[in-house]
């Protein structure tokens, strides 16, 4: 509990997430000595424009002089700010200091003046303490802001002392309150009411920022985790699970019209058999890289990969009005770069593995699946089982790209134009399924 009130327990956090809070912090401090220059311009200025009470040949005016002093303490430590991530000793020595030129300067006050002591101890320049006080929590660390209220309750309890007891025949303590009102008396209850002010608004924002920090640290740090998860989910799918009003839970799915293609390197195992490790994974994460691609600009999602396949839905993860156009249109674009890639790899020198696709569509249910300890999102359906064996059937055929004729005529429906000459296959036996089905050949 200790630990965190003074800077938070996040030693089990990841590092990028720590160097990210760690970036933050180091931005606000950046920005809280940009304030504290601006506090200090326009101390400066309602000095110079307001009236003076004492003298004008008056000898010694520590205003300048402690404003002078806190400049020159402020410049150098923005700069160091701009320079290196500022340690915490650094920081608490620096409140320490701002919080000692303020009461230096209210201490003064009495000489200035040509006052008893007590007279600093009405000076509305305490004020400033807060403004100092809340600045640290700009950091959302309490514990800069606890030091903060210390130092200011150990300055002003400091202030008290001396006046109580810089003349030992007359400490100024008195009981009457009016008295202390029109005089320089001084009243202990009312000091030890500013002294405890400091202590109680310090010790509220402390915990207020033990809270806040928690709730920071945990935003970032589920920020991150979200970050690095969509990666593992299709764009749409991730924006679904965050945008979910309900917990995401087995047993919810949707039925959607949707279409399926399925991506394969033909002959992917006998290849991979025969090379080394690192060729065979270089490969496929190349190939993936640029299906996914071309899945993606024609609104398809990456539903999961198979090995060397791939299976992509359009009009699952959100519904779509074509698609089935869409999804024959990646199709053709995924044959066509697939064979710019294949013809690049062997001009390198480097055997490569043709692709095939096939596309089927119709209404599949859209959903999680698995248990409470694992879920995933996934299509379920007559179209996805006829996609997989429709991409088997390009074997048998001799072709790169098959899809249904049912899927063709939708998709003709819904504005898709074949990029070459298609060629149409009736009544043909595809394993798998019970009875004939007419096929169309979308890239021989």
């Amino acid at each position: 509990m200790a630990n965190r009130l003074l800077g938070g327990d996040e030693t089990e956090l990841p590092g990028r997430v720590r160097d990210a809070i760690r970036s933050q912090g180091d931005a606000t401090e950046r920005l809280i000595g940009w304030i504290q220059l601006a506090v200090v311009f326009t101390f400066a200025t309602l000095y110079a424009v307001s009236p003076k009470t004492f003298p004008a040949d008056q000898a010694f005016q520590p205003v300048p002089w402690v404003i002078a002093a806190y400049t020159l303490f402020t410049v150098p430590r923005l700069i160091l700010a701009y320079r290196i991530s500022l340690p915490g000793w650094f920081l608490i020595v620096s409140i320490v200091i701002d919080m000692a030129l303020l009461f230096g300067l209210i201490w003064s006050f009495h000489i200035q003046y040509m006052q008893p002591a007590s007279f600093y101890l009405k000076a509305p320049t305490l004020l400033y303490v807060f403004i100092f006080i809340a600045l640290r929590a700009l950091r959302f660390e309490a514990r800069f802001v606890l030091a903060a209220g210390l130092a200011a309750a150990a300055g002003w309890l400091l202030l008290v002392l001396y006046v109580i007891t810089v003349d030992p025949n007359d400490t100024m303590i008195t009981r009457d309150y009016v008295a202390y009102m029109t005089s320089n008396s001084i009243l202990l209850g009312a000091e030890f009411d500013k002294i405890v002010s400091i202590l109680v608004v310090s010790a509220i924002l402390g915990v207020a920022l033990v809270r806040g920090r928690a709730l920071l640290v945990r935003a970032v740090a589920e920020g991150v985790a979200a970050r690095e998860l969509s990666r593992f989910f299709a764009p749409e799918v991730a924006r679904q699970i965050r945008g979910s009003e309900r917990e995401i839970a087995v047993g919810g799915g949707e039925l959607r019209e949707a279409a399926i293609v399925n991506l394969d390197l033909r002959g992917f195992t006998r290849f991979a058999e025969a090379r080394p490790p690192d060729q065979v994974i270089g490969l496929l994460a190349d190939y993936q890289h640029r299906m996914v691609g071309v899945v993606q600009a024609h609104g398809g999602s990456i539903d999961k990969f198979l090995g060397d396949g791939i299976m992509a839905t359009f009009g699952a993860a959100q519904a779509s009005e074509t698609y089935a156009a869409d999804a024959l249109r990646a199709l053709d674009a995924a044959i066509v770069e697939a064979g710019r890639w294949r013809a690049a790899k062997q001009a390198a020198g480097i055997p490569c593995p043709a692709v095939n696709g096939a596309a089927a569509s119709g209404r599949i249910l859209f959903g999680a699946v698995g248990d409470e300890t694992r879920l995933e999102y996934t299509v379920i359906g007559a179209a996805v089982n006829l996609s997989a064996k429709l991409e088997q059937h390009n074997k048998v055929l001799g072709v790169r790209a098959l899809t249904d004729a049912a899927t063709y005529e939708r998709a003709l429906a819904q504005g898709y134009a074949p990029t070459q000459a298609v060629r149409r296959v009736s009544a043909a036996e595809v394993v798998g399924l019970g009875q004939p089905i007419d096929l169309v050949v979308l890239a021989p």
